[in-house]
């Protein structure tokens, strides 16, 4: 027959283990509980010991092929099925199916005949029958302090719980045992911890009035294994922990931009956004228009068709909904489209970590791109400032691990530095924008700077914003001699330069005016000009002709006067001429 290969834990031992299929428990302990050998896991009155049991069993049954027998030493057959039905498990059809035995043993003290000879014989051999009945891997002893509840003798009370996990072990069952917490020690009789190969404590604590429930993995021989304390929950879909102290800063720094909603807002964080996976944070005063910035976001995230996670912890999904449609912003058209989900609950609803885990299991079943958190603020109520800034900075690096977007807001007070939270947690957001309200000239008006963007080229200019029916408008930049102008202050610079943008136009007009005068004018002297020497040009013209008349008139007079006086025809001039008749 080939033997299974062990499953080895994180750190390459040979230690085999079985997953439990417990939502990050299988984390915490590195692969599972171990392979045939007992588990104990202990805790207080409503802890969830019973239900932690169960859920192993079942998902042995239907995920890992691996039957199970429940025997219950309190609870009978039917309580369970009810209470395992709360968890959305069939019970009854896993039944049928021959993948689970439920055996309940009443523990009647009557019955019971104390004496040296006393011992668990009979419990074994009808544990063995169900467990050959139908082959089963996992056994639920659910709880071990019931067996024993009328015995007082103390020495066989250890030998038989001892014979009891030997005889378990032996038939390399994989067990779980549940057991009361005892005062001073893990369990009321302080020996199943130590026969225990692994030992799992729950706790279900409560501080200022709100509780929460938390595990420990106490010891597990022969592997590393998670030492925090871890929060789970437990609702309708079974048990989840949160291993969330675990996470290291090994994310991933994308390069992609995301839009704010806002194109001028854009504009001021280098023309193109928030970076994916970033963490942003938004503070400033009640009124200042935080969530409706939030709002801008969420939407321009489903626009793009991706999705967007809404936890809301002031408003109802109803209330910010209609408030974001008076700027318009049709977030109810994104729900619909199942693109945008609310999550809305009161701080004081549940513990921190309770919190914590809530949004973690919403966040890995809806899978969003882009995470609202409207605002981190309100968690001063459900516990103390360290805790708070623990519990987001776990947030936080849960969602670089899945290169989400978060958007947190959260409330200052007027008292307060603008430059700092409640929780300290400005320290580790990505982009940081202060949202404030300016005072000049008895009115108060928004103004929005981004006080730090990591990796990114961003404004350093204090916008006025207005919000209005067509959402909220990053409005132009008015500086004067106190700075940046902002409501009535900026209508009148506005004004006033619209009153010299229109003395400039009508000075450039009369100044336009006189220029066209003046060419016209000199226009008209060109043209005189052109006149005046148009007739000296004819003038001087017609005295050039007269002249060369009378030279010619004068020329022909002197050759008729040569040829009365038989002189040399050729001879116009005396300037020579008698030279030559003198050689002649």
């Amino acid at each position: 027959m080939m033997k299974m290969a062990k499953r080895p834990d994180s750190n390459g031992h040979g230690l085999a283990k079985v997953p439990s299929g417990i939502s990050g428990l299988d984390e915490v302990t590195n692969g599972g509980l171990p392979k045939g050998r007992p588990t104990l896991i202990c805790g207080g009155p409503g802890c969830g010991k019973s239900l932690m049991g169960i859920e192993f069993l079942v998902r042995g049954a239907t995920q890992h092929g691996e039957p199970g027998v429940l025997m219950t030493f309190e609870e009978t057959q039917e309580d369970i099925r009810k209470n395992v039905m709360s968890l959305g498990f069939d019970i009854d059809e896993l039944i049928r199916r021959k993948k689970i035995i439920i055996d309940h043993v009443k523990v009647d003290r009557q019955e019971i005949d104390e004496n040296g000879e006393y011992d668990l014989e009979g419990l074994f051999i009808r544990l063995g029958y169900a467990i050959d009945k139908i082959g089963a891997k996992r056994v639920l002893l659910d709880t071990i302090e019931s067996l024993f509840s009328g015995l007082s003798n103390q020495a066989i009370l250890r030998s038989e719980v001892r014979r009891l996990f030997y005889w378990l072990k032996e038939r390399g069952i994989t067990t779980v045992i549940t057991g009361e917490r005892g005062d001073g020690k893990l369990t009321r009789q302080g020996l199943e911890e130590y026969v225990s190969d692994c030992v799992i404590l729950l706790d279900h604590r409560t501080i200022n009035q709100i509780s929460t429930r938390r595990l420990r993995v106490v010891k597990y021989r022969g592997s590393t294994h998670g030492t925090n304390e871890y929060p789970f929950l437990i609702d309708e879909q079974g048990i989840s922990v949160l291993p969330v102290t675990s996470i290291s800063l090994n994310h991933v720094a994308s390069q992609q931009r995301v839009p704010t909603g806002i194109p001028r807002l854009d504009a001021m964080l280098g023309g193109k956004g928030f970076y994916r996976g970033s963490s942003v944070l938004i503070t400033g005063t009640a009124g200042t228009g935080k969530s409706s910035v939030a709002a801008h976001f969420a939407a321009a995230t489903c626009a793009g068709g991706e999705r967007c996670l809404y936890f809301a912890f002031e408003e109802s999904q109803n209330q910010i909904i209609r408030n974001m449609a008076s700027i318009g912003l049709d977030l109810s058209r994104y729900v619909k489209k199942g693109l945008l989900q609310f999550v809305a609950a009161r701080p004081s609803l549940h513990g921190l970590e309770m919190h914590l885990g809530v949004m973690h299991k919403h966040i890995q079943q809806f899978k969003p791109t882009a995470v609202v958190v409207d605002p981190i603020s309100n968690f001063i109520s459900a516990g103390e400032e360290r805790d708070v800034h623990a519990m987001l900075i776990r947030l936080v690096d849960f969602l670089k691990t899945l290169q989400i977007t978060v958007l947190f807001t959260n409330l200052t007070t007027g008292d307060m530095a603008r430059e700092t939270t409640d929780m300290g947690i400005s320290s580790v957001m990505d982009t940081w924008l202060l949202l404030r309200d300016i005072e000049i000239g008895g009115e108060r008006n928004r103004g929005i700077y981004v006080l730090k963007s990591r990796g990114m080229a961003h404004s350093n200019q204090i916008r006025e914003f207005v919000i209005s029916e067509r959402g909220i408008d990053l409005l132009d930049v008015y500086v004067g001699p106190e700075g940046v102008l902002t409501g009535s202050a900026r209508l009148a610079q506005e004004a006033s330069e619209r009153e010299e943008q229109s003395r400039r136009e009508a000075l450039t007009v009369r100044k336009q005016a006189e220029l066209d005068q003046k060419k016209r004018a000199l226009d008209a002297q060109i043209l005189a000009l052109e006149a005046q020497f148009a007739a000296e040009k004819d003038m001087m013209l017609r005295d050039m002709g007269v002249e060369r008349t009378r030279e010619k008139t004068l020329e022909n007079l002197r050759d008729e006067m040569g040829r009365s006086r038989r002189a040399d025809p050729y001879s116009t001039t005396g300037n020579g001429n008698s030279s030559e008749r003198t050689k002649r």
